[in-house]
């Protein structure tokens, strides 16, 4: 079955460093599953991106590279050791390259790998990030297939058809599934289950079979637990809201449960978690971050000194908003961790925003756990269409979704309805149809910082007046349908490609030509 988007899988998360979700967590994730499909450690990898695609002038300032070469070496995201994957690669004798070439593709956003191990195994696999860190594995070795990494897998190549056999050992709430080629046939159990290596050994011992891999999943929350749904659109859940009394927080955490199959004290510490590490960052940032690839300095900390020197308002919660920001881009810039919501070059918005109010109102844990599931279910509609592909989109789907959900997530700290809370992040959204992504040097730091700083006060002004009464006039369904409108009419220059907008203005060109140079003169000492 197709899942529904989950919270934590595609919209609040990855937990990651880097600058890009579709670059960075998205590549570490294809890179970790495509890794586990070869027998032996890895020896040779090939990483190729299509001559035709969005990739192609920015695949290594946006951190493509940093995300590949940590998932291909097995570094945890949140492992310092991700700042230092080219002296681990060199270390193990592993040689990783990367090519502009041409190879059928269906996404802007795609990426094929040839991994050779030790061993002498070759596996072949296309993916393409779907943005916020979400992926698909398109092909293994030709064959089609769709991989999201939210199922654990033994993948199975045969020369000819066990199909029978293997149904008889097949276990318990697991899928089997057929993929047939030229000349072998490459068989895949999928579970919610993680799959024993007794298992997997067994199946080696069949003739007909020439290599078993056991693939682990590699997001958060695993699928095939999901329970039904008491509400679907938009209309319904409004409906559910006033017929069952719950807040809009109430009801993404009731859809997470759901969507997961988890139970809600688990839901309510990952989720925790996530607030605990989205305020560390921000913690980070203003202790100052340094990190010689960027192009902005720190400037999380000029807030506070020109509100005591009586240069801006005193005691505003606006100061604040713009001070949490600015410290989450800047560890964002400086390769700490922190928390793609919903994406990485967005990821300053809703944990600013959601941060101020809470400290404004002295809300509880609690409270917060629900202003950001709140957040997320205005996110997870969001992921259902149009997504968070700014290569696809542009900007209004980052930071126009992020002004959104942290909208949503304000409401709820207000204590406001389901429909207030939905009503806000409509009035955010259509505030910024239309916005482009045309981030300056191929850096996700300008003008992502004045957009993330702008999406988080227009969040706290259309949280403002939903509360009051304001009619925002089109419901969210309908905004959303009309992001994947404007966007068809967006050129592809103003998506994320570094080809129109300010990034082609004289002064960004010549920031661009300084970096490389920089560079250029690290690289030859």
């Amino acid at each position: 079955m197709n899942s529904l988007p989950s919270i934590f899988n595609d919209v609040i998360g990855p937990v990651m460093r880097g600058p890009s979700s579709s670059h960075t967590a998205a590549s570490w994730r294809v890179a970790r599953m495509a890794v586990q499909m070869i027998d032996g450690p890895l020896k040779h990898a090939l990483i190729e991106f299509d001559k035709d695609g969005a990739w192609v002038t920015n695949y290594e300032e946006q951190g493509t590279v940093l995300g590949m070469n940590g998932g291909l070496l097995e570094v945890d995201m949140a492992d310092d050791l991700m700042k230092k994957t080219d002296r681990i690669a060199s270390e193990r004798g592993i040689d990783i390259e990367y090519k502009i070439s041409t190879f059928d593709n269906t996404h802007a956003n795609s990426m094929q790998l040839t991994l050779t191990s030790v061993q002498g195994d070759c596996i072949k696999v296309l993916a393409a990030s779907l943005g916020g860190g979400s992926f698909e594995i398109q092909k293994i070795d030709e064959c089609q297939v769709q991989m999201k990494g939210d199922y654990h897998q033994v993948l199975i190549w045969s020369n000819s058809i066990i199909e029978e056999e293997l149904l008889q050992i097949k276990p318990a709430d697991s899928q089997l599934k057929l993929i047939e080629y030229a000349d072998f046939r490459l068989y895949i159990f999928e579970s919610s289950q993680p799959f024993d290596e007794e298992f997997k050994n067994h199946i080696t011992t069949y003739d007909e079979v020439y290599k078993v891999v056991n693939v682990s999943a590699v997001m958060p929350v695993i699928a095939g637990k999901e329970k039904e749904l008491p509400f679907s659109s938009i209309e319904s859940l409004i409906n559910y809201s006033v017929e069952e009394g719950l807040s809009l927080g109430s009801l993404g955490l009731l859809y997470e449960q759901c969507r997961s199959g988890l139970p809600v004290e688990v839901l309510k510490d990952k989720m925790k978690n996530i607030i605990e590490i989205i305020e560390g960052s921000i913690a980070k940032g203003l202790a100052g971050t340094k990190f010689e690839d960027r192009i902005l300095p720190q400037q999380s900390n000029l807030i506070a000194k020109a509100e005591q020197r009586g240069k801006i308002l005193q005691g505003s919660i606006i100061n604040k908003i713009v001070e949490n920001v600015a410290a989450i881009m800047e560890s964002k810039s400086a390769l700490e961790v922190i928390v793609a919501n919903p994406t990485a070059g967005s990821c300053g918005t809703v944990g600013a925003a959601l941060k101020a109010v809470s400290d404004e109102v002295d809300a509880t844990t609690e409270n917060k756990i629900m202003a950001y599931y709140a957040a997320g279910l205005v996110g997870a509609y969001f992921a259902m269409g149009p997504g968070f592909s700014a290569e696809e989109h542009g900007c209004q789907v980052e930071c126009g979704a992020s002004a959104g959900m942290a909208a949503a997530g304000i409401v709820e700290f207000f204590g406001g309805t389901a429909s207030q809370g939905l009503g806000a992040a409509s009035m955010a959204i259509q505030n910024m149809i239309g916005l482009v992504c045309d981030p300056i040097a191929d850096r996700v730091e300008a003008p992502c910082l004045g957009k993330n700083t702008s999406a988080a006060v227009n969040a706290l002004s259309s949280a403002t007046m939903a509360m009051s009464g304001f009619a925002h006039l089109i419901p969210l369904d309908q905004v959303l349908e009309t992001v994947k409108r404007v966007s068809a009419d967006m050129p592809t220059c103003v998506k994320c490609t570094g080809l129109g907008g300010l990034a082609i203005t004289p002064a960004a060109l010549k920031l661009k030509e300084q970096l490389e140079k920089i560079k250029t003169a690290q690289t030859n000492k």
